[in-house]
């Protein structure tokens, strides 16, 4: 699939996510925020089998091997795997108020995941950078 298809793909699925969430947080839904969060969830559906199938590809790509890129994209399934377990965790306590865990807890996993990709987006900046 070609970037810009990946791109207005993107774009489409949030902004139907968008949609879907002004319509219950306006009160003219009564939905259940699972239904809210689908078009989330099938986003994440689709990257991590397009993970899944990258780590697959490059197994049997012995070049691929050697640069050994399974680390990189392993730490992508796991952020995906982190950003659905917040957001059902989300769902879980929007659903139920008197839920017993705080929205701290909540997002443990986003505080997890948002310090790993700061530190991978500035590994990755010193090893592309010239000077």
């Amino acid at each position: 699939m070609a970037v810009l298809h990946r791109a207005l793909f993107t774009w489409f699925v949030f902004l139907v996510f968008l949609i879907l969430l002004v319509l219950r947080l306006d009160m003219r839904t009564q939905w259940n925020w699972f239904i809210v969060f689908i078009p989330l969830w099938i986003y994440d559906f689709i990257l991590i089998v397009y993970v899944i199938v990258n780590i697959v590809s490059s197994c049997r790509n012995v070049h691929d091997r050697i640069w050994n890129p399974l680390r990189n994209k392993g730490w992508y399934a796991l952020g995906i795997v982190l950003k659905m377990a917040s957001q059902i965790m989300l769902c879980l306590k929007l659903q139920n108020p008197t839920w017993p865990v705080s929205v701290y807890g909540i997002m443990v996993p986003l505080w997890i995941l948002l310090p790993a990709l700061l530190t991978d987006v500035f590994i990755t900046l010193l090893r592309m950078s010239r000077y």
